[in-house]
């Protein structure tokens, strides 16, 4: 009788393991209400991918990232209908693994990629788009790290909210319903506003009071404390009004960024000029 030394059989071994093991993965086929880590899969409906990546409005400039990408439909779609570059993070390796197949067959494999891991530890940080379709308790924990994400970053969500932070936009879809939300700035706080223009130049002092994008205000008028109208935050834009202590209402615009914010203010009266703002 012949006998493998040992490392010649591992090896044997493994030349047999190995095609057995790929074509485990090329059989592999999903089915619906499979177990996950924390979920079960049920894909999203055709329609209501392409209303969520039109909903955030994207294009080939953007980097879509998709939570819990399951078979990768929404990190395809964004690469193969809208050109954008994306990444779908799905925890179960085989899933990812048939998912990332599946880009190779939509011919987008260059843009899309689908890779195993934890959402709740992987860094999407660059997305400039996130999509997801989890559940309300995960929505919940994933939603300080999606506020920490670049002022502008726009969210979309399959069927679940994020409970206090109000949506910016919520659209039904034969009985289905997608969530966006546009990443705030972080404007809370105390403010030093200096105006140019009109003739004079002027230093205020102004306080911002924010709730996610919802944000109101104050701005110090000599003995007067006068408040904000129309104060509006999107992403990294904002805009407010006051009237002054002489009764001239002043219409601000800018954008923010960090601990200063920037821009141009136009009164009723006909002045107009520029003003910036730096966080004390």
């Amino acid at each position: 009788m012949y006998w493998l030394r040992p490392a010649v059989a591992a090896l044997a071994a493994l030349a047999i393991a190995l095609p057995a093991a790929a074509q485990k993965d090329k059989d592999y086929e999903p089915h619906v209400g499979q177990a996950g880590k924390d979920v079960i899969w049920v894909p999203t409906p055709d329609e209501v991918v392409d209303r969520m990546l039109r909903m955030a409005q994207v294009t080939p400039n953007d980097y879509v990232v998709d939570l819990g990408a399951g078979d990768g439909k929404i990190a395809i779609a964004a690469a193969k209908s809208f050109g954008a570059r994306s990444m779908g993070i799905e925890y179960n390796p085989e899933m990812a693994r048939h998912a990332q197949r599946n880009a190779e067959r939509a011919g987008v494999a260059g843009r899309a990629r689908i890779v195993q891991g934890d959402i709740f530890v992987s860094d999407f940080t660059q997305a400039t788009v996130v999509t997801m379709y989890l559940l309300p308790a995960l929505n919940l924990k994933l939603r300080p790290q999606i506020l920490a994400m670049r002022p502008g970053t726009r969210v979309v969500s399959h069927s679940f909210s994020m409970d206090d932070w109000e949506a910016d936009e919520t659209s039904s879809l034969d009985g289905r319903r997608a969530y966006f939300w546009v990443v705030p700035a972080a404007v809370a706080g105390a403010w030093s506003l200096e105006l140019a223009g009109g003739g004079a130049a002027e230093q205020l002092e102004m306080a911002l009071e924010q709730r996610y994008q919802k944000i109101d205000g104050t701005v110090t008028l000599g003995p007067v404390l006068g408040g904000l109208r129309e104060a509006r935050l999107r992403g990294y834009l904002i805009a407010f009004s006051y009237v002054d202590d002489k009764g001239v209402r002043r219409d601000f615009s800018g954008r923010v960024s960090g601990a200063r914010m920037e821009g141009s203010f136009r009164a009723d009266n006909g002045t107009e000029g520029r003003w910036t703002a730096t966080k004390k």
